[in-house]
């Protein structure tokens, strides 16, 4: 299993503020669904944080989002460590197929793959 990028989920109700305020240091909307922007740099696309006012389809707002090559055997083996699955693995609607785990620190780590 590779990690493809990490990126930090910002819970926000300051969104367009967070926009136009992380545009002064160069970062550029990449992604956009109206509960989730993603703001990443031109000159090194995985640099990259994420605001969000709630998630749409699961019960917590994660902390930080890990992409990964193979989400399938990233719950494999989160589930046979005995981590705490916060949210069950599923395909999303917006192209992901993703599970939340919560890690040492209690922090809510979303883990992803594009499908």
């Amino acid at each position: 299993m590779t990690v493809r990028r990490v990126v930090p989920n910002v819970q926000s109700e300051a969104v367009e503020e967070s926009r136009e305020f992380y545009g002064l240091l160069g970062l550029e909307e990449v992604m956009n669904h109206g509960w989730i922007m993603t703001l990443a740099s031109s000159s090194s696309p995985a640099a990259q944080v994420s605001f969000m006012s709630g998630d749409k389809t699961a019960p917590v707002t994660p902390d930080m989002s890990v992409e990964v090559d193979d989400v399938d055997a990233a719950y494999a083996v989160m589930r046979e460590s005995g981590a705490e699955i916060v949210h069950p693995l599923q395909d999303e609607e917006w192209g992901v197929r993703r599970f939340f785990v919560r890690d040492p620190n209690g922090r809510v780590v979303n883990v992803l793959g594009h499908r």
